[in-house]
């Protein structure tokens, strides 16, 4: 199923930083960050987003959202689309008192390295990301892992495409993670589970009448 809106006419310390950009004589955890991915609890108003439960994805010109969901609604894979790049996300429970991307990152690393995958950690934006080569059935492919870790929760994104080898041609995939919203809910939840992502019933409802791509 495809979402997509038309144009007409380090981790958590590197969350941390852009909200002290902010600061204005206040504590740094009175602080809105500048830019998200943002907690549900600070999220400014105004901003027109799909509603996947977990995560609200703004809806950004030529930005298409491609989900994967089973017939119940629930959403097993969210990509998002723009030319010849594409970001991968996924949302997962975190403690309250730290960040986990750091632990997440070398697991990841480990993974792709006994894969037999070339893997290197480079500083981006938002802190230490992951730059890997894989082998797949159409050959090499270029991937670029990115976390963010948030109050009780962390974003993970994956790059592909010449976003993945290019950060600074990402565009507009860039505001999309900016205005990422995430509802983490008060349920307690065990450390790393994928926070639960729902398809809109309205949506649901128009899938199943014809089971075709919906623009949003």
């Amino acid at each position: 199923m495809i979402f997509s809106r038309k144009q007409a006419g380090d981790g958590r310390r590197g969350r941390d930083k852009r909200a002290t950009e902010v600061l204005d004589g206040r504590d740094a955890e009175e602080a809105v960050p500048e830019r998200g991915p943002y907690d549900v609890s600070e999220a400014p108003d105004g901003v027109e987003r799909l509603d996947l439960g977990s995560l609200h994805i703004p809806a950004v010109a030529d930005v298409e959202v491609r989900v994967q969901a089973d017939p119940q609604g629930v959403i097993q894979q969210v990509v998002l689309v723009h030319g010849e790049s594409a970001l991968q996300l996924g949302v997962f429970a975190a403690p309250r008192s730290e960040g986990i991307w750091d632990e997440v990152r070398e697991e990841i690393r480990h993974s792709l390295v006994n894969d037999g995958a070339t893997v290197e950690e480079a500083q981006g934006e938002y802190g230490p990301e992951l730059h890997a080569q894989v082998r797949t059935p159409d050959g090499l492919t270029d991937l670029r892992f990115v976390g963010i870790d948030g109050p009780r929760w962390m974003v993970r994104g994956v790059y592909q495409g010449v976003a993945a080898t290019a950060p600074a041609a990402v565009g507009v995939l860039r505001e999309c993670l900016d205005g990422l919203v995430v509802d983490r809910g008060q349920e307690a939840k065990p450390v790393r589970e994928p926070l639960p992502l729902r398809l809109p019933r309205e949506v649901t409802d128009q899938a199943g009448e014809g089971d075709r791509p919906v623009e949003a």
